[in-house]
C-alpha cells in the first residue's frame, strides 16, 4: 500500500464548549482528491487547519509525508511539502500578481531560476500570465481565487489543501479552477478539497467524505456512497404514486409484462439524497 501523503488520526479540537472536530481520521494518497462536504459549522475548515499545522489538536496526530519519513505539519520540512489555499484567500492586495507569486515562492525557499520557473508555471496554470503586472486588489473574484490556487502550488508541493476554492466565482473561473485541480491530481498531488457544491464533489473527487458536528459520517467513492446511503430508486408512472425499488430494471420488466401503458421514468439516488440520509437536512449556507 502506498504511503499516504496525509494521515490524520483521531483528531479532536474544541473551542470552549464547542467540539469543532470530534475524533476524525482520514488519509489522502498521491494522485487522489478527497472531498469533504458539510454544512457551515461542520468542522471542515478546522480540520484543514489542523492538518496543515495552523492549529494544534487537543488530541490525535497528523503526519505529512516528506523525504526521510512522516513529519508533524508544524515542522518546516512538512510545510515545504504542502500548499494551502485557505478560505478567503491569502493574496496581498497591494502587490501585483507576479509579486505575490515571487513572495510565496521565496518564502518556500525557491531561488533564482527555480523561483522564476515556479512563478511562470503558476501563472500559466492559473491562466493569469496576461495579468501578471496587475495589482491583486484590482482582480475580479474569480481571478483572485485562481491566484489563491496558484500561490498554493507555486513551489510544487505534493500535498494541497483547498478550502472551498470556488466560492463566489463566475462560471468560467469555476471551470478553470476545477480543470486546474484535475491537472494537479494528474501530476501526482494528494488533494484535500472542501466544498458546499455537490456537483463539484461528484465530478472531481475520488472519495467523498460527509461531515457534520465535527464527525466524519461517511467516506467512500461516489458509487459506494450511493449504494449504501442513497436509498431506493423511484419508478414514476403517470397518475400513480412513485414505486420505490432496489432493482428498478427487474421491476420495469415486471411492469412491461403486465402491459402497463404510458411513459415510465426512473429517478436514481444522488449525492443529495446521501447527504440527507446521513445528516437529516440540506446543506446550510
Amino acid at each position: 500500500m502506498q504511503t499516504p501523503q496525509l494521515e490524520a488520526d483521531t483528531l479532536v479540537r474544541s473551542f470552549g464548549q464547542v467540539r469543532a472536530v470530534a475524533g476524525l481520521s482520514l488519509k489522502v494518497h498521491a494522485g487522489e482528491i478527497v472531498g469533504l462536504l458539510g454544512p457551515n459549522g461542520a468542522g471542515k475548515t478546522t480540520f484543514v487547519r489542523l492538518c496543515s499545522g495552523q492549529l494544534t489538536p487537543d488530541s490525535g496526530q497528523v503526519r505529512i509525508a516528506a523525504e526521510g519519513g512522516p513529519l508533524d505539519p508544524c515542522l518546516p520540512r512538512a510545510r515545504a511539502a504542502m500548499g494551502v489555499a485557505p478560505q478567503g484567500g491569502s493574496v496581498f492586495e497591494g502587490l501585483s500578481v507576479h509579486e505575490n507569486l515571487e513572495l510565496f515562492a521565496g518564502l518556500h525557499g525557491l531561488r533564482g531560476a527555480e523561483r522564476r520557473r515556479g512563478c511562470n508555471d503558476a501563472l500559466d496554470f492559473a491562466q493569469l500570465a496576461d495579468l501578471k503586472d496587475r495589482p491583486a486588489g484590482q482582480l475580479s473574484g474569480g481571478q483572485r481565487q485562481r491566484l489563491n490556487l496558484a500561490l498554493a502550488m507555486v513551489h510544487g508541493p505534493g500535498l494541497l489543501f483547498l478550502d472551498e476554492p470556488t466560492v463566489g466565482v463566475d462560471t468560467q473561473s469555476r471551470a478553470a479552477i476545477l480543470e486546474g485541480v484535475k491537472q494537479l491530481r494528474e501530476r501526482g498531488a494528494a488533494i484535500l478539497y472542501t466544498t458546499h457544491y455537490l456537483q463539484e464533489a461528484e465530478a472531481l473527487c475520488d472519495r467523498i467524505g460527509i461531515m457534520d458536528h465535527g464527525r466524519l459520517l461517511a467516506l467512500d467513492s461516489l458509487e459506494t456512497l450511493l449504494a449504501n446511503h442513497g436509498g431506493p430508486h423511484r419508478i414514476l408512472l403517470p397518475g400513480r404514486e412513485p414505486i420505490l425499488s432496489q432493482e428498478p430494471w427487474r421491476d420495469l420488466q415486471e411492469l412491461a409484462a403486465h402491459g402497463h401503458p404510458g411513459r415510465v421514468r426512473v429517478e436514481s439516488p444522488d449525492l443529495e439524497q446521501v447527504f440527507l440520509d446521513l445528516t437529516g437536512r440540506a446543506l446550510r449556507d
